[in-house]
């Protein structure tokens, strides 16, 4: 203990402030120019350090992964964001004439309205359309501006896996560049049809026309109010993202569909996918990690998705968007202004958020792990044609054909022999049984209770397990758009008739038994 009268010395001298970092240190890519952003402890970079460090990761993840052929049709998916912001000027600065190494697929963009989920008026949807307008102008890509509410009127196909052609080999890739670099070679004649960016698609072909601009009409009144309709008949905040996901994935399926698209870019980042990443495990979602967090999503065939920007963390973009001045527009979303705990989404953000801020290599551990998961088929489907798929998401339902471990699996057996469905000229719109026409199908027979009585459990049967446990905060299916309740009728109607077909078939066994007989 202390003591009265006891001399301890004087005041240790107070010793100067380690230098900040970045502050007198030179960058550490040149060793020269004075460095203005510091990514990490000890990597600070000088300004063009910086851009070159940035635009060599966008460039390095399309290359290494060789899955857009040139002249290829891409679109992308801009949400106003600064991540996709970022996005659109990687690709409009690779596709100029000044780049080292240019890009050779044609760009189109994107962007879906979806203020009436988010409870927007329409005067704040008005403004926030005329500011993306203008920098759609100024970027000169071709660009598409859809609503939300389009939902109400996409055709069942939208839901339907369609066989995607096979690519080929390096190869392939190799001959298709070659090709490319011979047009690109041709006569002056060619090349005086190309233009500056900002004027006209850089990369369009001689008698494509100048950059579209397709804008559908204003939605109607009773699509706003049916769209609001349904989102107010969820219960949780959780569902509600969900739902809007899966809206809004299938509205950019059926516009590169549309218009020719055969890959989709999409802005999502290192810190986004990390969190997706351990979102999706609380949400029953593990066994598609692959799809939901890789490089390429192939689950829709013929359309692929791909995410360039999944090395770039949340701060890399930030701080060039600042530097670099890329415009962004802020729009609101279905959980702005939320509380932390109001949804998984929202709580596994800040989780994530607040442990990267005490640990700096969280996204990054998270990160890597998801690098390592394969999309590998299951047993005995790999050669055998696709199996069912989930009637919202459109992953392949993780199906056990006998003795299930799980009790989903259990609950999905059933659908096992089920063959994906084969597009018809016109999908039935009307219930089986509408005046009776059904009995004398075969659908209703007799005095049975006709098998279709319950809608809701021929939906979700058809649903993979993290959008049933979602579907269970939907009181009514009711306000859920027209084509996905025609598709989920159509596929239960297809079910049933191959099982009546069962009924009929020798199987192998039976034929072996009566050739020894």
């Amino acid at each position: 203990m202390c003591q009265e009268g006891e001399d301890y010395g004087a005041p240790a001298p107070e010793m100067p402030p380690p230098p900040r970092a970045g502050r007198e240190l030179k960058c550490v890519k040149c060793k020269e120019g004075l460095p203005v952003v510091v990514i990490r402890a000890g990597d600070a970079f000088c300004r063009d350090c910086f851009k070159a460090f940035y635009v060599h990761k966008f460039r390095a993840v399309l290359g290494k992964n060789r899955l857009i052929f040139p002249g290829e049709k891409v679109l992308l998916a801009w949400s106003g964001g600064p991540s996709s912001s970022s996005m659109i000027w990687q690709v409009l600065e690779g596709l100029s004439r000044d780049s080292a190494k240019r890009l050779r697929f044609v760009p189109g963009i994107v962007y879906v309205d979806e203020g009436a989920a988010c409870g927007q008026s329409p005067e704040d949807r008005a403004r926030t359309l005329a500011e993306m307008k203008l920098i759609l102008q100024t970027v000169g890509f071709p660009w598409h501006i859809v609503a939300l509410e389009e939902v109400f009127s996409l055709p069942p196909s939208v839901l339907r896996y369609l066989a995607q052609e096979p690519s080929g080999t390096k190869g392939a890739y190799k001959a298709a560049v070659d090709s490319f670099l011979q047009q690109q070679h041709a006569p002056a004649e060619g090349e005086e049809q190309l233009s500056q960016p900002g004027s006209q698609d850089p990369q369009s072909p001689a008698g494509l026309p100048t950059a579209a601009q397709t804008e559908a009409q204003p939605p109607t009144a009773a699509q706003t109010e049916a769209l609001s309709r349904l989102f107010d008949s969820v219960k949780t905040l959780t569902a509600k993202e969900e739902l809007l996901q899966t809206l809004r994935t299938h509205l950019i399926l059926h516009v590169a569909r549309t218009h020719g698209y055969s890959k989709v870019m999409t802005g999502d980042s290192c810190t986004r996918l990390a969190i997706k990443l351990m979102t999706s495990l609380a949400l029953g979602r593990g066994a598609f990690l692959a799809w939901d967090t890789g490089f390429s999503d192939e689950r829709h065939g013929d359309v692929v998705v791909v995410r360039p920007m999944r090395e770039h963390t949340l701060k890399e973009v930030a701080f060039y968007n600042r530097l670099f001045a890329v415009p962004s527009v802020f729009t609101p979303a279905v959980d702005t202004k939320a509380p932390e705990k109001s949804s998984i989404h929202r709580l596994m953000e800040a989780f994530m958020l607040r442990l990267q801020a005490q640990f700096p290599s969280t996204v990054s551990t998270v990160y890597r792990t998801s690098e390592k998961l394969v999309k590998a088929p299951r047993d005995g489907s790999a050669g055998g044609p696709p199996g069912p798929r989930c009637l919202l998401c459109m992953c392949a339902l993780d199906i056990d054909t006998a003795d299930s471990a799980t009790a989903f699996g259990a609950q999905t057996s059933h659908l096992s022999h089920m063959q994906p469905p084969t597009p018809p000229a016109e999908a039935p719109t009307t219930p089986c049984c509408s005046a009776g026409a059904g009995r004398a199908q075969g659908c209703c027979r007799g005095a049975e209770p006709c098998r279709r009585e319950d809608p809701r459990a021929h939906v979700i049967e058809q649903l993979c397990y993290g959008c049933r446990v979602n579907m269970k905060d939907l009181p009514s299916l009711d306000p859920l758009p027209p084509y996905i309740l025609t598709e989920a009728q159509f596929r239960s109607q297809r079910a049933s008739v191959l099982q009546e077909m069962q009924e009929y078939l020798i199987d192998s066994d039976d034929e072996a038994q009566t050739g020894e007989s």
